[in-house]
């Protein structure tokens, strides 16, 4: 009984994995991405060295074919532009598939600022262009890290832009992966579209504010230069100040979206079954983060769900794992600033193990203004190689 259940399973997703794929179609430079990743992934299993695939960064939902509105989210690619370079200091070879214009390793440490990129330089008298001195050593830091990464073939870098787009890659690097074995690693960090409109549902062009079609049939060839009147009487309705106090049903724009498929189980059944496989979980409710990450955890059958809140990401997670107890990663007290109470002893201090509130997520009315002192990716990815070599050991024992 329990074997023909998971059998039925397993080919329910199969089944909405090739429905899904033969509908919506791949990225244009699908091919070009795919050529580049089986190059950089079969180097680095030559040499025996642990390949990451990093995705980061939100996805779009496109609502036009010719697309000029889309669907998007509030992820800038921070996680996973951050992670990366810690990856790559940890030893790993690093694929980061990436939405397109998101952070990236490296430059992320200037493209994000609060200020423009070019207040980070001057000009000499002699017409060179040089980084001011208050920055010049962590610019030369960071520069000496990158070319370090590039010189060493460690770093390959993927975008995508749509829901659709991401989903292709996802699966054709994860298959390609499967040389690696146990060494390679899937750090899911990318914020994953929930819903899009399926393409045979998708509007050809952009769509309108009102029926211009219909209305310039109705009307026959014209040579006048004015816009008609049913038409300048559409763009009223639809101005944007208009104060008008109800707006007819037939006037608005209803978005019928469908839910994006979890593929999830099929990453772990079929795509890269031996790799180890980490997906990430955001919420703002505390009191279901880790309900939610252990949820996700059973129903997929994977190796970790790190579990963080939208107000305190920056400063902890928590780790879901089999066989493990929850574990809490956070900022150390020491490298945190003082509270908006100027109370020094309330910071950190649910993460000190001997209290009650250990295994609770922190209070951020007791965290400072600002960003922590360190970035808590320093923390995750060591914690993130240890479970991956524990990975590898148990999956050796069983050859």
């Amino acid at each position: 009984m329990s074997s023909n259940t998971t059998g039925t399973s397993a080919s329910s997703h199969q089944v909405v994995e090739n429905d899904y794929f033969g509908s919506n179609p791949p990225p244009k430079a699908l091919p070009k991405h795919v050529a580049a990743a089986e190059s950089f992934i079969n180097h680095h299993a030559a040499a025996g060295r642990r390949v990451v695939l990093v995705t980061s960064g939100g996805t779009t939902v496109p609502l036009e074919k010719h697309t000029v509105r889309f669907i998007d989210n509030f992820s800038a690619g921070t996680r996973g532009a951050t992670s990366a370079e810690y990856f790559l200091e940890s030893g790993y070879a690093v694929i980061f598939l990436h939405r397109q214009f998101s952070l990236l390793p490296y430059s992320r440490h200037y493209s994000h600022s609060t200020d423009c990129f070019l207040d980070f330089l001057h000009e000499n008298p002699d017409g060179s262009v040089v980084a001011n001195p208050s920055h010049q050593d962590k610019m030369l830091r960071v520069l000496r890290e990158y070319n370090a990464a590039k010189r060493q073939n460690l770093l390959l870098m993927l975008p995508f832009v749509t829901i659709t787009d991401y989903l292709h890659e996802l699966r054709a690097v994860a298959q390609l992966m499967r040389p690696l074995g146990p060494n390679g690693l899937l750090y899911l960090a990318a914020a994953v579209s929930d819903f899009f409109v399926p393409a045979d549902r998708m509007s050809e062009h952009k769509i309108q504010s009102m029926d211009v079609t219909e209305i310039l049939k109705q009307q026959g060839p014209t040579t006048q230069t004015t816009e008609p009147r049913e038409v300048q009487q559409e763009e009223e309705t639809f101005d944007n100040f208009d104060s008008s106090p109800a707006v007819p049903r037939s006037k608005r724009l209803i978005v019928d979206l469908d839910p994006v498929p979890k593929f999830l189980k099929n990453l772990v059944d079929g795509w890269a079954p031996e790799g180890m496989i980490v997906s990430f979980k955001l919420e703002t409710d505390p009191a279901i983060l880790v309900y939610k990450a252990k949820y996700s955890l059973e129903r997929y059958q994977h190796h970790l769900v790190i579990g963080n809140l939208l107000s305190t990401r920056k400063w902890e997670v928590v780790f879901v794992a089999p066989g493990h107890k929850d574990r809490w990663i956070r900022v150390p007290i020491s490298r945190r600033k003082k509270t908006l109470s100027g109370v020094e002893e309330l910071v950190g201090a649910a993460d000190r193990d001997s209290t009650s509130e250990a295994d609770k997520p922190l209070d951020p009315a007791t965290l400072p203004e600002g960003e922590p002192e360190i970035e808590i990716e320093s923390l995750i990815i060591p914690a993130v190689e240890e479970l991956h070599s524990k990975h590898i050991e148990v999956a050796s024992s069983k050859k």
